[in-house]
């Protein structure tokens, strides 16, 4: 595996390994990547697995040849990475490690000792020169164990990123990349969401080529892709429209409500229907999909008046990973006395921003005509914005769209004959109504006003309350004139031919310009509405709601410096350039205030 002229792959694969961890079942296998910085100095990026040693050692020395390591450097003291530590330090008895403090506290619980006679700690910033290559060292405390660290070498702008951005699976066996790493990083990293916004804000001001995980492929090409999955897992914000149906069935009643609602999921639109019988399925992979996907349905027996064990599991799963922002649907069964839904419920109260499905299922021991009549109606509720987006079963001239116009946050979509672009704003106002007429202001600077100018149309998005703050990041950080706004997504369109956002919208208006007003720095465009969709009954996204719940609050406790009021980022010094420019939102000095 070729990394570049100076680093080298010197890691492993094991195929004996049948469950990762003890639980996470690993069909293709697992690698233990380690990696060797050849310059003046040498430095061993982690170790392998117990199991490995002799192979390991083989691949240093094959590697290295005659020359001898300087330095081990250990980013993470998980067993699968660090537990050949002391025999690398006997096989090599000059070498140093270099690792964190909390690290080193680690390895004198492993081999009853913390090197401190041949040991170099390092912290946020600290510096290690090899020669040619200097490597940088950046803190990430929980992602996954306390004593984490990531390392960045700024000649070849490689990011050595310990367990982030790895994924199950050998090197030597060739499967999609997402899945795995997917299911990998809920069940492993799931937890810990907010450290791993903190290491990928930190990584934005990095100019990375390569990262280098310490499980699964070197990643070396359209690194925004992986990025934009790690922003959005971490996030917990949902990654595809779809619906899971994880289900438990003793007597196969409950099985058969699942199956006529997955039917009719597909039939009315739902963009993807994957169901788990829990008792069967690979708990891991359920989990990951509850993630993966918009909105869950929970179908259970009531067990010994709970639910049955397995979905207490998967429950349990769920909350320890902090699911949130989904739609949630329950379905219970029971003989004698229904407590299932009651039950699920109380365990997802540790869930954040649960909205759950209005329409109540109950079946008593057998799917009759009643509760046959609420799955169909659940259906139905659970399709109702994947109807509202499809062109045949739309309605068209839902003119109540116009009532969640308020003082919220929308998203104007255009296209300049070449591409789609769509732009963040927040002053849109209904000015008539007989016939109904949208007043639309947008800043002049901003590339969408030359294209609404041109082309006399646009799209008013409607963003809901679930809107994430990645939506704000695309449409409100960056020009439409450079950036392809809709590059990672596969957006709808409307009669006027203009795309649509496909999720995070509860409704939106197709507008013609009838008229124009020139604000000076600003122009109004007047426009009559020529189709209007609701999608969803969701709360419009307020300019508070987003102030207080979406826009993520900058960490300046201890700092010293000024922080980016449009995304929070912190610069830290004592002067900020007059030229300097946010490396997240790409904002001037002029939007940053001090931090007080």
């Amino acid at each position: 595996m070729f990394i570049s002229n100076d680093i080298k792959y010197i890691g492993v694969n094991d195929h004996k390994v049948d469950l990762f961890e003890g639980q996470y079942r690993v069909p293709n296998g697992m690698s233990y990547n380690s990696y060797a910085i050849i310059d003046e100095k040498i430095a061993i990026m982690d170790t392998v697995d117990a199991n490995f040693t002799h192979q390991w050692l083989d691949n240093i020395s094959d590697t290295l040849g005659e020359r001898a390591p300087d330095y081990l450097v250990v980013q993470h003291m998980e067993p699968d990475h660090s537990a050949n530590v002391a025999n690398f330090l006997k096989a090599y008895p000059e070498a140093t490690v270099v690792s964190s403090a909390k690290a080193f506290a680690m390895m004198k619980n492993f081999f009853g000792t913390d090197y401190e006679d041949r040991r170099i700690v390092v912290g946020e910033g600290s510096t290690l020169s090899l020669g040619r290559h200097t490597l940088t060292f950046v803190t990430a405390p929980m992602v996954h164990w306390p004593e984490v660290i990531v390392t960045y070498d700024s000649v070849d702008k490689v990011l050595f990123s310990a367990d982030g951005f790895g994924k199950f699976g050998a090197l030597d066996v060739t499967e999609p990349w997402a899945d795995e790493a997917r299911r990998y990083f809920i069940g492993i990293v799931g937890k810990y969401g907010a450290q791993v916004q903190a290491l990928l804000k930190k990584a934005a001001t990095l100019d990375i080529a390569k990262i280098c995980p310490l499980h699964g492929p070197v990643l070396d090409e359209n690194l925004g892709y992986y990025l934009n999955l790690y922003n959005t897992w971490s996030s917990y914000t949902p990654e595809e429209d779809g619906i899971v149906i994880a289900y438990t069935s003793v007597y196969g009643n409950t099985k058969k409500a699942v199956l006529r609602l997955a039917e009719k999921l597909g039939a009315m639109g739902c963009p993807k229907v994957v169901t788990y019988d829990l008792a069967r399925s690979d708990m891991a992979a359920a989990v990951a999909d509850a993630f993966r996907y918009s909105k869950l349905v929970l179908a259970t027996t009531t067990y010994n008046a709970d639910i049955f064990p397995f979905m207490r599991e998967f429950i349990d799963h769920l909350t320890e990973r902090n699911f949130s922002n989904r739609t949630v649907a329950l379905i219970e069964n029971g003989s004698w006395a229904p407590m299932a839904a009651k039950v699920m419920s109380g365990m997802l109260e540790k869930s954040k921003n649960i909205t759950y499905a209005e329409t109540k299922v109950r079946i008593l021991s057998a799917m009759n005509e009643e509760s046959a009549a609420a799955i169909d109606e659940l259906a139905r509720e659970l399709c109702r914005e994947y109807l509202a987006r499809m062109d045949e079963t739309a309605n068209k001239n839902d003119l109540t769209a116009l009532f969640n116009i308020g003082y919220g946050l929308y998203v104007v979509t255009t296209n300049d004959g070449k591409k789609d672009n769509g732009l963040i704003v927040n002053t849109v106002t209904q000015v008539t109504n007989t016939p109904n007429r949208i007043a639309v202001t947008v800043n002049k600077q901003n590339y969408s006003h030359h294209v609404i100018a041109q082309t006399g149309k646009m799209n008013i998005n409607c963003l809901s309350e679930e809107a994430p703050f990645k939506v704000f990041e695309t449409f409100g950080f960056t020009s439409g004139r450079n950036t392809d706004k809709f590059a990672s997504c596969a957006p709808l369109r409307s009669d006027n031919g203009l795309v649509f956002l496909p999720r995070y919208i509860n409704s939106f208006m197709s507008l013609e310009v009838e008229q124009y007003v020139d604000l000076d720095t600003h122009g109004m465009f007047i426009c009559s509405v020529t189709e209007a969709r609701v999608i969803s009954d969701r709360p419009t996204m307020t300019y508070t709601y987003y102030q207080n719940n979406v826009k993520p609050k900058p960490e300046t406790e201890g700092k010293k410096g000024y922080v980016c009021k449009v995304c929070g980022y912190v610069y830290e010094g004592d002067v900020l350039p007059e030229d300097f420019v946010c490396p997240l939102c790409k904002h001037g000095s002029a939007d940053f205030e001090e931090i007080k």
